[in-house]
């Protein structure tokens, strides 16, 4: 759609009104193309047909102190700097006295009247309305088919305070917000290098959202780089409202219940992922921040490991491992011996568990699903209640319902250790909390038909579909091949910062500079 002529002002009212409905049809058919015209004053009424019925888009015109040029400023209030653009955008166009009509008045304004120093030019219709959404400021000049986009923005923003699920005993405390740039100079304070990349894309063709790709010059996997933007082009969405929905776009194993590439809400975690040479993306509006390529063994890995001695931490890992091994067996493992297999039990063991259950109504199979939906209930049911409200109700009713189900003989006395077991292993591995769901229920459901042997083919099927993972090209779990020490030194266990001498296998550069500034 190419500039159309200053013809505009010859026209009558009601032909002016007729061919401004029109090119606020035409243009809101095609935006992307849509161009300025060299009127300002089909320009600005072009911006209020767009902005039609948003009672917070202004527009304001203002004339050069000598009456020779008319300027017109367009913003959506609440969202910008009143102050900004009183004291350093109108009252610097109305007070200058050489503004006069001409080809590079654009330019004399952009460098010498604005007092702003973020300023662009742009004759995209499209540009501008997205520009004044976000919190910028359209200047518009009669005879010019540009327009100055100047930043003014000025948004609420919650605190910065630490992240409610990553909670550390030692460590920062700093956690991300809901403000892109707010995110990325938490990045920038923490690393002063110019190796730090930080590229901001648009994806979203309604809410146009900011994503920022950020990773570290020379250490980043060109290939995972170069696969992570061909994935991001391929996004066809109408709004992105946190990172979650893109990366259910991007992940490898759509259906599978983990998690191919990694979150957080902490600082100090995306700058630890990016010095091994993994790749960042944080959305604006959204606290969490992503991060690949992810390796399973990350599920059992806290931030606040890097912060206490590693002796400590390498217990806490194994603790988190055997936990989730516990929340996932517990239930179909008593299922599978109480049901099928009796003389796995010692004699007394299974016969003061048969006495518990002897006036029970249900099979344990039953008892067993029923006592995991009511806890599943519980657990649900406290997380979206206040918090102080919800703590009180999770513990409560646990004891109460399971102390009445008992009396009432509805329930054993030993499902409600399992259950209990089952709930409180379940806490130590939060990453893994929405797949542990499925996969404990398939478990107890292969129990049930098929003892142990069902248990074990549950199982396999569970190990045999985690080595299978994926992120990016890169194995989740490496399972083959010579293994070195370098290449174990932070998963199970946590080594002393002196044995870590080399980055993953995958990353672009292996080598690390220890505390005398040698290469490791």
């Amino acid at each position: 759609m190419k500039p159309k002529k200053n013809v505009f002002f010859r026209l009558s009212s009601n032909k002016k009104q007729a061919v401004i409905d029109n090119a606020v049809n035409e243009i809101d058919q095609d935006l992307q193309n849509a161009v300025l015209s060299d009127s300002l004053e089909q320009n600005t009424a072009i911006l209020n047909g767009l902005f039609q019925d948003v009672d917070i888009f202004i527009t304001k015109t203002v004339t050069t102190q000598n009456d020779t040029l008319k300027i017109a400023v367009a913003y959506c209030a609440g969202v910008t700097s009143k102050e900004i653009i009183a004291e350093n955008i109108i009252e610097p166009l109305t007070v200058c006295s050489d503004l006069t009509n001409g080809t590079d008045m654009l330019s004399h304004i952009m460098e010498s009247v604005i007092q702003i120093g973020d300023v662009k030019k742009t004759g995209s219709i499209s540009a501008i309305v997205e520009a004044v959404c976000y919190g910028d400021t359209a200047v518009l000049l009669d005879g010019s088919a540009e327009a100055l986009i100047v930043n003014t923005k000025n948004f609420s923003t919650r605190a910065i305070t630490e992240p409610e699920n990553e909670r550390a005993l030692s460590g920062p405390r700093e956690g991300f917000t809901e403000t892109l740039m707010v995110n990325i100079s938490m990045l920038r304070r923490r690393v002063r290098s110019h190796k730090l990349k930080l590229k901001i894309r648009i994806i979203g063709s309604q809410t146009k959202t900011q994503v920022c790709i950020c990773y570290m010059d020379g250490l980043v996997n060109e290939k995972i780089l170069t696969e992570l933007y061909k994935r991001l082009d391929k996004i066809n969405i109408d709004a992105v409202l946190d990172t979650n929905y893109i990366s259910e776009l991007i992940k490898d194993g759509p259906y599978s219940p983990f998690r191919t590439i990694g979150y957080t809400e902490r600082p100090d975690t995306v700058i630890g992922r990016l010095l091994e040479g993994r790749i960042a993306l944080i959305a604006d509006g959204s606290p969490s921040a992503l991060t690949l390529p992810y390796l399973f063994i990350e599920n059992f890995q806290s931030s606040e490991d890097y912060y206490m001695n590693y002796y400590y931490t390498s217990f806490s890992r194994i603790l988190r491992i055997f936990g989730f091994t516990l929340t996932l067996i517990v239930p179909a493992l008593y299922i599978a011996i109480v049901a099928y297999h009796h003389e796995m039990l010692p004699t007394q063991l299974l016969i003061n568990i048969a006495i518990a259950r002897q006036n029970v109504p249900l099979p344990a199979s039953v008892e067993a699903f029923l006592m995991l939906i009511v806890f599943d209930i519980l657990r649900e049911t406290g997380v979206r209640m206040p918090s102080n409200v919800g703590q009180a109700l999770s513990i409560v009713g646990a004891l109460v319902i399971g102390q009445a189900a008992v009396d009432a003989k509805m329930v054993a006395a030993p499902m409600i250790i399992i259950v209990a077991l089952t709930g409180i292993t379940n806490l130590l591995v939060p990453r893994l909390s929405g797949p542990v769901i499925y996969i404990r229920y398939f478990f107890l459901l292969a129990s049930s038909l098929f003892g142990f042997y069902g248990l074990v083919l549950g199982m396999s099927s569970v190990v045999i579909h985690i080595l299978n993972l994926r992120s990016f090209g890169i194995p989740q779990v490496s399972a083959a091949g010579n293994v070195r020490f370098q290449d174990v030194k932070d998963t199970v266990f946590r080594t002393p910062w002196r044995s870590m001498k080399t980055r993953p296998k995958w990353s672009r550069n292996k080598t690390r500079l220890n505390a005398k500034g040698k290469s490791s």
